[in-house]
C-alpha cells in the first residue's frame, strides 16, 4: 500500500502531494513501482495534528480518488469520517482505512457495511492532539489484541461482515517505541484473531529513535526508509497481509523476498 498524503502537514511528506495534479501523478508512480493499493488521505494524523473540516477533507481526496480509479488503480481512503468514506467509495475507492476503528465517527461501521468494501479497523485510543498521553499499557500485545477484538465485535454488530475486516495494530498511535517493537514481535498473536493484518511502520518516529546519532539526535524521517524495508520483510515473513509505505519500490522487493523465503516464490 503506497501512501498519498493530500495534506500540507503530514509528518514525513506534508505538502509534497498537496496539489491535486501532483497527488494523482504520485499515485500513478507508486503503482508503477509495485503498489497494489494507493492510500489517499486528506487529514494528517501525526501527533499533535489539528483536524480539518469535513468540506476541506472532501475537497482534498475525492478528485484524487476519482482520477486514480479511472486509471484502474485500486484505492483506499484514509479517513475517520463516514461522510468522506461514503463519498470516496462513490468515487471508486474499494477500501476504507479508518485509523480510529470507528471510534471517531460512530456512523462509520454502518456506512462501510452498506458499501461492502474492505474496512481497516485500527487500534486507537484517541485523537492526535492527546494520543501520546494514552500510551499506557501493562502488556501492550495482550491489551491491543483485546481492544481490537472488542472493536471487531462492535463493527460486526453494526453489519460489517467478517470478510470486510482488516486489522491494524496502530503503530505510533498511543504507543511509544517499546510498545511498537513489542507489537511487531507479537504479530503472530494478533494474527490469531483471524483477520488480515495491515502494518504501518513507514518513517515513524520509533525508527528514527532506533537509528539516532551518537548524540541522541533521531534519524530524519526521510532517512529511515531502509529500516522501513527491514520491517516490511519481517512483517511479511510473519504473515502480514499488507504494509503501508511511502517508498514502494524497495518495500515491494522486500515482500517478494519474504514470499520466497516462506516458500511461496519457489521456482520464480
Amino acid at each position: 500500500m503506497g501512501v498519498v498524503n493530500v495534506t500540507p502537514d503530514s509528518f514525513s511528506d506534508g505538502g509534497l502531494w498537496f496539489d491535486e495534479a501532483a497527488a494523482i501523478q504520485h499515485g500513478l508512480e507508486l503503482v508503477g513501482e509495485g503498489a497494489d493499493i494507493v492510500d489517499v488521505g486528506g487529514e494528517s494524523t501525526r501527533p499533535g495534528a489539528a483536524r480539518v473540516s469535513l468540506e476541506e477533507e472532501l475537497a482534498r481526496v475525492v478528485p484524487v480518488i476519482s482520477a486514480l480509479t479511472s486509471e484502474g488503480v485500486t484505492v483506499s481512503v484514509d479517513t475517520m469520517r463516514a461522510e468522506v468514506a461514503k463519498a470516496a467509495v462513490e468515487a471508486g475507492a474499494s477500501l476504507v482505512n479508518d485509523v480510529s476503528g470507528g471510534l471517531a465517527d460512530p456512523v462509520m461501521p454502518r456506512v462501510v457495511a452498506d458499501t461492502g468494501v474492505a474496512y481497516v479497523v485500527m487500534h486507537w485510543r484517541g485523537h492526535s492532539h492527546d494520543m501520546d498521553s494514552r500510551a499506557v499499557y501493562a502488556d501492550v500485545v495482550t491489551e491491543v489484541r483485546e481492544e481490537l477484538a472488542k472493536r471487531v465485535d462492535l463493527v460486526l454488530a453494526e453489519g460489517v461482515s467478517e470478510e470486510q475486516v482488516v486489522l491494524d495494530p496502530g503503530l505510533g498511535f498511543a504507543k511509544n517505541a517499546a510498545h511498537n517493537w513489542a507489537l511487531l514481535g507479537g504479530l503472530p498473536d494478533l494474527a490469531d484473531l483471524g483477520y488480515p493484518l495491515l502494518i504501518g511502520a513507514s518513517r515513524k518516529r520509533f525508527l528514527g529513535k532506533l537509528l539516532a546519532d551518537a548524540d541522541g539526535t533521531p534519524r530524519p524521517f526521510s532517512r529511515s526508509d531502509d529500516a522501513t524495508v527491514a520491517v516490511t520483510a519481517l512483517a511479511a515473513q510473519a504473515g502480514a497481509w499488507c504494509v503501508r509505505v511511502h517508498e514502494v519500490g524497495p518495500n515491494a522487493d522486500a515482500v517478494r523476498v519474504a514470499a520466497a523465503w516462506r516458500g511461496r516464490g519457489a521456482g520464480r
